[in-house]
């Protein structure tokens, strides 16, 4: 009676096995039969249905010839098991392997079948098959020649290989993609154990326990795939649009903790690595403080980071993320934005630059002088204006041609413009005139350079077509100190002082420095 309850519960546990097996097989085709990972899947239900069945009926043969016969139906399917498990682990990895791979993989498994089919000729897979004498019931004894051991091997390997693959996937998935990969890893590694057991001989009247820790396998199977939503894109979406995204991608938890990033977001910032996962932003951000400030405070818009040795622009985007109405956290997107922000700053310096000159131009000279000259009021300080031009410049034209008068006047800006100091304006005010703001300047200070500048004018020779050319400038200067209550002065009155002195200097004879106040003595 004994025997009999044991040998019951051996063949439940295998139906059971078998059962869960075709249920998996016939429940992914219908409802997920187009996710990653999922036809080899199938093949590998089916093909375990059938193996599992076939031991059922083999455990309840009592005849040798009978046993023999099953074990021969199971070896039609058994051996391609192994390949479909690590098919399936790398097409839901999201990992692609070539076809003429895929061939190969099966050589292995139909040679074993050949083997098996055939093994009356050379007892390669078997030395000898007897029903064992101390079993209570019906159990057939094998002892294995080489190929069997070599069909292990490749068993083994796949699984193995099959088991890295989900483990590796595991380390960057969410949670939930987590659960689905733990769980259908021990199930795969549950038949590998049974069959350890098995093949030395530590398994009760050597019993296949390959076949009865299915049932285990195949429940962890129902959970990863019912439970867990198992094949569904989630794991495989991450890595073709999350990861493959050219924008960098953080999601941030409800904590402001980080949970996730994809890799663009690793490159914009170095500081991010697998250990920041679970670390407060604020924490992670502490060397990037005007970025901290911006995600703080939800605040779109652009940002200056230096991505390896090379300043580049982001534009930042928030998305909150909502479980119907509870706010679990946000989305930060860093949009590259350095194109569009290079082209705006080169539109801006094109609109704002005098083309021959690359001084700024007369508007943008006017805007950049009022800055100075609302800084130095608010400071009570002094500020200067020169207003200069080339003497006889239209006889250089008539002369020399128009070439060479866009010589002296790119000659004549660039002289000028390396006198001067950093926080100095200079623009082109208008043909062969020029304009000079001086913030923190008195009027000899301004003097002193536009001499110096004077000079250094004079001093200069443009050769060109053979010609030698040398030109001389004028110039006019103007200065207040701008006091508390003061409304007295302006930008616009300043230049209008400024170019009154250089009418002055031109009545002098030119090639001379004249300063308002000097002037206004004169008159």
């Amino acid at each position: 009676m004994a025997m009999v309850n044991e040998w019951l519960i051996y063949m439940l546990v295998i139906i059971l096995a078998g059962t869960l097996s075709l249920f998996l097989c016939l429940y992914v085709q219908i409802k997920i039969k187009d996710g990653p990972g999922v036809k080899p899947y199938i093949y590998m239900t089916l093909f375990s249905t059938i193996f599992i069945f076939s031991y059922a009926f083999e455990l309840s043969s009592s005849e040798l010839e009978q046993i023999l016969f099953w074990v021969r139906i199971q070896y039609l399917f058994m051996p391609f098991i192994p390949a479909f498990i690590l098919l399936m682990c790398v097409e839901y990895a999201g990992h692609k392997i070539k076809p003429w791979i895929t061939y190969c993989l099966f050589i292995l498994p139909i040679t074993t079948i050949f083997m098996h089919n055939t093994n009356n000729l050379h007892q390669l897979y078997y030395t000898s098959a007897e029903l064992r004498s101390d079993a209570p019931f019906p159990v057939l004894s094998l002892q294995y020649g080489p190929w069997f051991y070599v069909h292990s091997i490749f068993v083994l390997l796949c699984v193995v290989m099959g088991v890295i693959i989900l483990i590796m996937k595991m380390r960057r998935s969410l949670f939930r993609f987590r659960m689905q990969l733990l769980t259908m890893t021990v199930g795969l590694l549950m038949p590998i154990l049974g069959n350890y057991f098995y093949l030395n001989d530590l398994s009760p009247h050597g019993i296949d326990l390959g076949p009865v820790s299915m049932s285990a396998s195949f429940l962890l199977h129902a959970a990863a795939i019912i439970s867990f939503q198992m094949f569904n894109v989630g794991p495989i979406a991450r890595d073709t649009v999350f990861e493959s995204m050219k924008d960098g991608v953080m999601v941030l938890n409800q904590n402001e903790v980080i949970v996730d990033f994809n890799r663009a977001m690793g490159d914009v910032l170095s500081s991010l690595s697998q250990q920041v996962i679970g670390k407060p932003i604020k924490k992670v951000l502490r060397n990037h403080p005007e970025l901290f400030n911006m995600i703080e405070q939800e605040a779109e818009g652009d940002i200056q980071l230096v991505v390896g040795v090379k300043k580049s622009y982001f534009h930042i985007r928030f998305t909150p993320v909502w479980n119907k109405t509870e706010l679990l956290g946000k989305i930060i997107t860093f949009v590259d934005v350095s194109e569009r922000v290079h082209i705006q700053q080169r539109l801006e310096q094109l609109a704002s630059t005098d083309g021959l000159t690359n001084l700024f131009n007369r508007t943008s000279f006017i805007t950049q002088a009022e800055a100075a000259f609302s800084a130095a009021d608010q400071n009570h300080d002094a500020i200067s204006v020169i207003m200069f031009d080339i003497d006889y410049f239209k006889a250089v034209n008539d002369t020399y041609g128009h070439g060479a008068g866009d010589a002296v006047l790119t000659t004549t800006a660039k002289t000028a413009k390396n006198t001067l100091r950093p926080g100095d304006v200079i623009g082109r005010y208008g043909g062969e005139e020029f304009v000079i703001c001086l913030p923190h300047t008195s009027q000899e200070e301004a003097r002193d350079l536009a001499e110096k500048i004077r000079i250094t004018i004079a001093d200069s020779i443009i050769h060109l077509d053979g010609n030698s050319i040398n030109v001389t400038s004028s110039f006019g200067v103007s200065s207040a100190l701008l006091r508390e209550g003061d409304h007295s002065h302006s930008l616009h009155s300043l230049m209008k002082e400024a170019d009154m002195a250089l009418y002055e200097a031109k009545r002098n004879g030119r090639n001379y420095v004249q300063a308002y106040s000097e002037a206004v003595e004169m008159m």
